[in-house]
């Protein structure tokens, strides 16, 4: 068994904000299955069976959360997905 060796350590001082928020897509009676999974497949990067399920837990659940992210992140997507005409929020 080699003996402990104690190395210097540098510490980063800076505090970085780790605040997730999440993009919440809420149902409505306009859009089809197919318009918000293929919304969330081109917006949000989901694989096909990832968008499906999520489109199923908004249409049984009201609303789903499709991604988690950083405010910078998740805005643009927001905007993108609410252009193509679905209800959807970045929310804490």
């Amino acid at each position: 068994m080699q003996p402990f060796e104690e190395n210097d350590v540098e510490v980063l001082e800076e505090v970085v904000d780790t605040d997730l928020y999440n993009l919440v897509v809420f149902n409505d009676d306009v859009n089809t299955f197919d318009h918000v999974i293929d919304t969330l497949i081109d917006v949000c990067d989901h694989t096909p069976e990832q968008a499906e399920q999520c489109t199923i837990i908004i249409h049984h659940k009201g609303k789903c959360r499709v991604k988690n992210g950083s405010w910078e992140e998740l805005v643009p997507k927001r905007n993108e997905i609410c252009r193509r005409g679905i209800s959807a929020e970045v929310l804490k």
